[in-house]
Order: C-alpha cells, then sequence, then structure tokens
C-alpha cells in the first residue's frame, strides 16, 4: 500500500481521475504536515504556501507521468516545510544581505526536504522530479557562465547532494559544476557539518551563517540577534543572584519551548500569544507576554518607552486587567449558538460584504501576480504594439514578458470597538465585516488579527474598589479593569477563529472603552510580527469613555491619551494607521480615517480603505520600476 509521498500511483486519465489525485494530494500533504487543517487548492497561478493554505498548478487536461510527479514534489516540499519550518527562527538568525539572504532561504527549504527524502523514498522521488522540472524550465542545463548561474541555487544542490546522497538534477548539473569547485573551497568544511544538525533548524541556520561567512559574505550577515537577546538578558540579571544557576534555568527552559513548538499542534498554539506565534526564544516569549499587560512594551527599540513622560497619563493598578482568548469566556456549545445567530441575523447582508470582498481579493491578486516589461527584444509577441510595424516596417518588433511584483508579506490587525453604544446592528455588522475580510485577505497570503477592546465591568470593577480601599488617592488615572479580547490571532487559520466572532453577540459582553490602551496593546502586538508590511485598522462609533475614569480625572483625560497614542504612532512607528468612525468623527484623531453615517456602510469603508492602501503599495512599486527602467 503506498504511504506518503510514494509515486507509484497511476496518473489521472479524466476529470473524475483527476478529483480523485486532488484528494489524495490534499490528504498526503495534510499527514506530512501534520496539520490537518491544511487548505490545499490548485489554480493556474504559480504555486505557493502561505500559513496553512498550500496552492498548487492545476492539472493539464491530460496529464503526463512527469507532470504528475513535478505536482506531488510541489506538494511534499510544501508540506515538508510547513512541518519542519519555523519561520520565528528563520527571521531571527537571516542575514541582512541580499544575496546571503537568498543562499539562506535556498538552503533552508533544502533542508526540509532532505528531511522529508530521508525518510520516505517516494517523496525524495517526487521532489527530484520537480527539481528537474524546476531547473529545466529556467533554462540553467546549458549554461556557461557563473554570472548566469545562481549561487543560491548551486548551493542548495550541494547541500542536498550532502544530506541525503542523491545525485544533482541533470538539468542543474551543469549549473553546479560551475560553482562546485570554488564552494567546496570556500565552505567545504561547513558543509561537512550540516547533516548532524538536520532536525535542528536553529543549529543548522548557525553552520548556515558561519558558512557564508567563509564564503566572503561576512558583511551581508548583519548583527546575530538572538545572540545579542542572550547576552541582554545575562547583563540584565540581578547582581544578587547566581548567574550560573539562573542561566542554566533559562536555557532548558529555551530548549524545552522549541521542542515544544517543533510539536505542538495548531490546537495547542491558539490560546495564549506566545503560543501562537511560536516564539523560540526567551526574549521573543517575554516580549509577547508584555505586550499582554496594557501600556507596559519594553522592547529596545519601541518609540512608545518615553509614553508615561511625555504624556499626563497613568493607571492606578493594572491588577485586574486581563487578555483573553474568546473561546475563554464561553464554552464551545454557546459559540457556535452565538455564531448560528450571527450568520442569521446577517444573511443579507453577508452576500453584500462578500461581493466587495471579492473585489478586493481580485485587485490583490492582480497585483500579486499579473505585472508585465514592455519594449523588449524577446519574450511574447506584443500584439497592441503592432501598429508600429505597418506604419513603419523598418520598426522593430516589440515583445512583452510576465514578471513577479515584489508584493511584500504583510499583516492587518482589525481593532473592534466592544463598547455598550456599539449594541445591536453596528458590533453585528463589525463582526461579519471581519469574519469574511479576514478570510478574503487570507486567501492573498495577508495575514489578519481581530482583536476586541471594553471593560470587565461597568463603572470601575474591582480597580475602583481598591481606590476607595487604599482611601481615595488623588488623580488616580485610569480607574477600571481592562478586558482585551483575541478573536483571532494572525496565526490562526480563519476557519478554527470562525466561531469566535459570534462571542459580540453576547448578552454583557459590552461595556466601556479605553481606546488609547486598547490601540497601544493592538500596535503592540503588531510591531513583534515577522512581515514586512504592517497594518492597523481601528473600528469605533465614538471617543472613548469611562465613567469611573473621567470621574475622577479631567474630563478629556481618555481622549488627551489617544490622541497622544495616534501620534506617536503616526509618526514614529512603521505601522500604518487608518480608522472607521461609525456615526462619529474620527479623522479629527486620525490623519487616514472616514467616518459612516450607518453601519450598513461599513462593508464598503473597510475594503476601500484597505484596496486604496494595497493600490498605493502598487502605484509605489510600479513607479519604482519605471525608474530603473528609465536608469
Amino acid at each position: 500500500m503506498p504511504g506518503p509521498g510514494d509515486n507509484t500511483r497511476n496518473k489521472p486519465k479524466n476529470g473524475s481521475d483527476t478529483d480523485v489525485f486532488k484528494r489524495s494530494m490534499t490528504v498526503t500533504m495534510r499527514a506530512i504536515a501534520g496539520d490537518k487543517e491544511l487548505e490545499v487548492g490548485f489554480a493556474k497561478d504559480r504555486p505557493a504556501l502561505a500559513g496553512s493554505r498550500a496552492r498548487l498548478p492545476e492539472l493539464p487536461k491530460k496529464p503526463s507521468r512527469s507532470d504528475v510527479a513535478v505536482t506531488r514534489g510541489l506538494g511534499d516540499s510544501m508540506a515538508l516545510k510547513r512541518a519542519c519550518h519555523d519561520q520565528r527562527v528563520h527571521m531571527k538568525l537571516a542575514p541582512e544581505g541580499k544575496q546571503a539572504r537568498a543562499i539562506f532561504d535556498a538552503v533552508e527549504q533544502a533542508r526540509v526536504e532532505a528531511i522529508g527524502s530521508r525518510m520516505m523514498s517516494g517523496v525524495a522521488d517526487n521532489i527530484s522530479s520537480m527539481l528537474e522540472d524546476k531547473y529545466a524550465r529556467a533554462n540553467l542545463a546549458d549554461v556557461k557562465d557563473r554570472g548566469d548561474a545562481p549561487l543560491e541555487e548551486a548551493l542548495a544542490l550541494v547541500v542536498r547532494e550532502k544530506l541525503t546522497g542523491r545525485a544533482v538534477p541533470k538539468s542543474g548539473e551543469r549549473m553546479v559544476e560551475l560553482w562546485r569547485s570554488w564552494i567546496e573551497e570556500k565552505a567545504g568544511a561547513d558543509l561537512d557539518g550540516l547533516a548532524d544538525k538536520l532536525s535542528d533548524q536553529q543549529a543548522f541556520a548557525r553552520v548556515v551563517r558561519e558558512m557564508l561567512a567563509s564564503m566572503d559574505m561576512a558583511e551581508e550577515l548583519g548583527d546575530d540577534q538572538e545572540s545579542e537577546d542572550t547576552e541582554d538578558d545575562q547583563d540584565n540579571q540581578p547582581q544578587g543572584e547566581e548567574q550560573s544557576e539562573e542561566g542554566g534555568e533559562d536555557d532548558s527552559s529555551g530548549e524545552d519551548t522549541q521542542t515544544e513548538d517543533a510539536e505542538a499542534s495548531e490546537d495547542e498554539q491558539e490560546g495564549a500569544e506566545a503560543e501562537a506565534t511560536e516564539a523560540t526564544s526567551e526574549d521573543l516569549a517575554e516580549e509577547e507576554a508584555d505586550a499582554e499587560t496594557p501600556g507596559e512594551a519594553k522592547r529596545k527599540d519601541n518609540p512608545f518607552d518615553s509614553l508615561s513622560k511625555d504624556i499626563d497619563y497613568k493607571v492606578y493598578t493594572t491588577q485586574f486587567d486581563e487578555t483573553v482568548g474568546a473561546e475563554e469566556l464561553c464554552d464551545e456549545e454557546e459559540l457556535d449558538r452565538l455564531r448560528a445567530f450571527l450568520d442569521k441575523q446577517l444573511a443579507n447582508l453577508s452576500g453584500v460584504v462578500g461581493r466587495l470582498a471579492n473585489r478586493l481579493q481580485r485587485r490583490l491578486m492582480a497585483q500579486q501576480n499579473r505585472s508585465w516589461d514592455f519594449d523588449l527584444e524577446e519574450g511574447y509577441l506584443d500584439p497592441a504594439r503592432l501598429v508600429r510595424v505597418v506604419i513603419d516596417p523598418m520598426q522593430p518588433l516589440s515583445f512583452k514578458q510576465e514578471r513577479d511584483t515584489k508584493f511584500r508579506d504583510t499583516v492587518v490587525t482589525l481593532v473592534l470597538d466592544n463598547s455598550g453604544s456599539m449594541r445591536g446592528r453596528p458590533i453585528t455588522v463589525a463582526a461579519t465585516c471581519a469574519d469574511i475580510l479576514a478570510r478574503t485577505l487570507e486567501r492573498c497570503g495577508v495575514s489578519v488579527e481581530i482583536l476586541g477592546f471594553t471593560t470587565r465591568a461597568w463603572k470601575g470593577g474591582q480597580a475602583r474598589e481598591k481606590w476607595l480601599k487604599d482611601g481615595k488617592p488623588a488623580s488616580p488615572g485610569r480607574l477600571n479593569d481592562l478586558r482585551h479580547i483575541v478573536y483571532k490571532s494572525a496565526d490562526a487559520p480563519w476557519r478554527r477563529a470562525r466561531r469566535n466572532l459570534g462571542l459580540m453577540m453576547r448578552e454583557g459582553l459590552l461595556k466601556e472603552n479605553i481606546d488609547g490602551e486598547a490601540l497601544l496593546w493592538a500596535h503592540h502586538r503588531l510591531i513583534g510580527r515577522p512581515e514586512q508590511r504592517k497594518i492597523l485598522m481601528m473600528i469605533s462609533d465614538g471617543a472613548p469613555v469611562d465613567d469611573s475614569t473621567l470621574s475622577v480625572n479631567p474630563g478629556n483625560y481618555l481622549e488627551r491619551h489617544l490622541r497622544a497614542v495616534i501620534d506617536l504612532i503616526e509618526t514614529r512607528s512603521p505601522v500604518e494607521l487608518l480608522a472607521i468612525g461609525i456615526g462619529h468623527d474620527v479623522t479629527r484623531y486620525y490623519r487616514r480615517a472616514v467616518t459612516i453615517v450607518d453601519a450598513e456602510e461599513l462593508a464598503g469603508a473597510m475594503t476601500e480603505q484597505l484596496a486604496s492602501l494595497f493600490g498605493e503599495e502598487s502605484a509605489r512599486g510600479s513607479r519604482g520600476a519605471g525608474l530603473r527602467r528609465a536608469g
């Protein structure tokens, strides 16, 4: 009986067989990835893996054995990356230079593929077929000069050969031969040490960094963030404590964390934020834990460290604040019931929002996959410019060539006001819009986080009781218990988090709103993400209001704090901030904002605002490409 990755099955011969093949591919990839929620799709777009979604190429109507093997190889490669690759470790140790980073990425891909190839011969055969096809399509079989042979690809094949014992694909032999002697001369010793570190991504990455230094790329490595973090942790230890004793405990904890992260299922990762982001170093874990306590950011490069000095705002106590997952506030059965109620309430609106979301998806996918260079000497014949040849036969033919558009890795955080004034239609519309937009953006490879903010009680809660017991000190600052809710973390797949949004329909959840601290909390979670582009969207229906706090502080206390936080994000943070006000003019707070009169307009406003942001990114990329061509 064939196992995962086995290549002995017959190729599909008709539509029905193709469907069976697709289902078989899905099951196999989920088994290899160890992720039963992995979504596998087939399309004419280029293959891609984004989180728990994999896209494979659509098979031809009459696929050959080679077509099937290549598709299976792509699927096995993606599934192995899902199972064996930790993006946090990779980002932490990745070099800064372009050439060094390309090599680092290619060798890491060779590592994950080697793990599967050594375990399953069928996987090894499939990946060999995939690589043979890859280099044949790139026309590298007859390359004659090193300048035309990518070093990163050659090195990845040499590493694969070392790790698996499998010969280099024939279509890549010439490319490897051009570089082999140079690679072995510069980094032969480092190559020999890779096999022992195969299953340890962090140790493997460190050897690769040493290999890059041996290849005269030390200047491109940049700082080793992980070793710096470790040194900082040791330097900051209290002098009165035994450093060796504490250090030993920390090291053990770090190793346990890495082991647990490698083996944890997605269900276990959805609870706490540190688990959801799969942190792999103690410093990062501490930062994310700190992010759950509003207003206590400790990142060395955080622009909000000086917040308390810049503005007159303080918190009486954070003892009773909480950051919780939606599933922690009610049981599964009630969440299912609330989600069903939400779906029933907005059956008609879902169609409208869905159409808007599909329009946004088409725009994003077009930016990612469709871009052309014109007036070239080779490529596809450009029929639009044939008229020039008709008018002047001496004019040369014009060709065009499709190229990849650099679409930066992006994460979007939606922050929903969960205050009492949102009760009814506004919160229902907001929940549905967030739900459908999250699904849409994730289809396009954009990570989405959905957060909510309110208070645990009306009129102060336990924080006010403590203040009263303490004798009512003057100017206590914020005097209520915060409740920050994680409906969907950026790493959680949409299908797992879908029912959590039903929690907004729960009676008694919506209370008061302290926008400034909610914005800080959402920003702190976002700033620690590995994505290159970060977008934060705030959806609110009024100014921050908390009767307990405002009764013992100036009337504009919370509003003044909100303005200060917004100003810092807009002027000193890489995060792109935008806001939508429902029946409330937020343009007086935010530079990029829109105000809508009715909650029914929210779907259009959210999609339009996001589309305009991505449109600006595309326009900047086009201008940059134009300048490069002109130069």
